[in-house]
């Protein structure tokens, strides 16, 4: 039983049997794990699941720009978009998109990936060349725990997404709103229990 079903996204091609990519090299992945979720609180307790996600995307190097609870194939699932920086290259970041449908003692994840490449920082610096550095950084919006990883800025603002429409993160959530709109789930998955702690 593969949890997902049922979506297609134009211009993306089949490249392994969880795997799509397009031209503009955003991978999708859809993943099984059959395992009990590590994540930090259940998908009720929205504030203590946005700190815990922030705490290990900052340990791990990179920083949560995003999470929330939505619903997605029926289910209520973690959306979360995260950046982390390119490790192969000395600058540019990845940002990698995701909906996490936990279960009691399993998960199923769909990613949204895409780098930059060429020339990066763009977004970033022409945001803040318009609301100015003391405007640009800010606290990280879950708390100090999602600190100490890449910085929160406001150039990782979704209103800039309209300015940077080419951007990785721009594309990342396209992807994942359309994801949203056309994912279906695995009856059979969609019965298990749900994850508690």
């Amino acid at each position: 039983m593969h949890p997902f079903q049922h979506f297609l996204l134009a211009g993306f091609q089949q490249v392994a049997a969880d795997t799509w990519a397009n031209d503009e090299r955003i991978v999708v992945q859809a993943v099984f794990f059959d395992l009990v979720p590590d994540l930090p609180a259940t998908l009720t307790e929205v504030p203590a699941l946005q700190r815990g996600m922030a705490k290990l995307a900052a340990t791990q190097g990179g920083a949560l720009i995003e999470a929330g609870v939505t619903t997605i194939g029926g289910q209520p699932a973690l959306r979360q978009v995260i950046k982390v920086k390119l490790p192969d290259r000395p600058q540019g970041q990845a940002f990698l998109g995701s909906f996490i449908v936990p279960k009691a003692a399993c998960s199923a994840v769909l990613r949204v990936q895409a780098a930059e490449g060429g020339v990066s920082g763009q977004r970033e610096a022409m945001v803040m060349s318009r609301v100015g550095p003391a405007d640009y950084f800010r606290p990280h919006p879950y708390g100090p725990d999602g600190e100490g990883g890449l910085p929160s800025h406001v150039a990782d603002d979704p209103a800039y997404d309209p300015q940077f429409p080419q951007h990785p993160l721009t594309r990342v959530r396209q992807v994942m709103a359309q994801l949203a709109q056309q994912v279906a789930l695995h009856p059979q998955f969609a019965a298990l229990p749900p994850f508690t702690r």
